[in-house]
This record gives C-alpha cells, structure tokens and sequence, in this order.
C-alpha cells in the first residue's frame, strides 16, 4: 500500500461536515522572473499535494494511485456517512481530468456508486483567477444543474481535488439538497489553499 502521510484540515460550508486532506502548499518563495517576464516560485508542497500536482500538471498517471489510497484508507472510517459520491464537474478541458480519475478509483475501492448527475449549464470560467468572493457568486450562479433521478435519497459525498473559497462546493452542495432532494451531503478535497484567494 502507498498511502502517504496526511494533515487533515476542516473545511466549513453548507455541508454537512468537510475535511481536506492536507494543504496545497507548506510555502511559495518568490525565486526572480524567467526568460518571459512570469515570477518563478519555490514551492513546497506535502506530499499528497505534489502528488496532485503532478497528475494535474503533467498528466502523470503514476500519482493518482497513492493518493486514491490514501483517500480511501482516510474515508473508510466514515463510510457509514455516504452511500454515493458526487465529483465536482472539471472547471476546464485536460486530457486527464484527475477528479474523474480520482473519483472513480475512490468509489471502486470503496464500492460506492459514483454519481456523474452534476452538469454545468455554460462554458466554465475558472474561479482561481476571479478573488472577489461575489464576483465569485455570480460566476457560478445558475451554472450547476442536478439529475435528481440519481441523487434523491442519497447520502453524498462530495469530491473535489482542490479547496480554494468553497464557492463552487456550496453551489452545488445547495443544489444537491434543494433541487437534487439529497438527504445528506459531506465533503471532502485532497488540497486545500493556504488563502481563500
């Protein structure tokens, strides 16, 4: 097994109880401007985060199998909180979408029916790059709708790789509840931000 170490951190919102695994980044420290003009930084990250980082940024597979390990071995002990798991849909195109990857790996090992009931109603734009928190608001207002078919009843864990304002998760947890008649939704990230920016 290649279950990494991990710093559980509560995540609050409209769910019912959320936890990422660890944080993002430990420190970014400004290194000068390349060739191009970019500010270059000398990132530290904890282990489950550069794992992340490399299925996200370079499409290595290799890491999404120490980081489902580690998600499930940390969510077996709460799995009497969910019967069904809910990834946030991909905020943009890649090849590789690893909350898909990770999603289906976690709900395989798991025996968990994984839920993709969640679609967006326009192109997405990507939060990261918008701070006001309700320029944020407005960005994902009436862009999630919900398949209740699938979701009514249900118990859900909601997935998502990165935690960053909480906005886009308490978008759809409210969707999921409201409009989708979950009777429970929690959540859970493998990274959370070190600011909400």
């Amino acid at each position: 097994m290649a279950i990494v170490k991990i710093n559980p951190i509560k995540i609050e919102g409209r769910w019912n109880s959320g936890v990422a695994l660890d944080l993002h980044t430990t420190s970014s420290t400004p290194i000068g401007y390349n060739e191009f003009g970019y500010m270059q930084f000398d990132t530290v990250r904890p282990e489950i985060a550069e794992l992340l980082y490399r299925l996200k940024n370079r499409a290595d597979k290799d890491a999404a199998g120490p980081i489902i390990e580690t998600a499930v071995n940390f969510l077996t002990a709460h799995r009497d909180k969910f019967d069904s798991i809910v990834p946030v849909p991909p905020s943009h195109q890649r090849a590789l979408q690893p909350v898909i990857v990770l999603t289906e790996g976690i709900g395989a090992a798991l025996c968990i029916p994984v839920l993709s009931c969640i679609t967006t109603t326009r192109p997405t734009t990507q939060l990261k790059n918008v701070t006001d928190s309700e320029e944020r608001k407005k960005q994902v207002e009436g862009l999630y709708q919900v398949d209740a078919t699938q979701t009514r009843g249900r118990r859900i864990l909601l997935f998502d790789d990165l935690y960053r304002s909480g906005t886009t998760m308490n978008s759809i947890t409210e969707l999921l509840l409201d409009a989708g008649q979950a009777t429970t939704v929690n959540a859970v990230t493998i990274t959370k931000t070190r600011s909400n920016h």
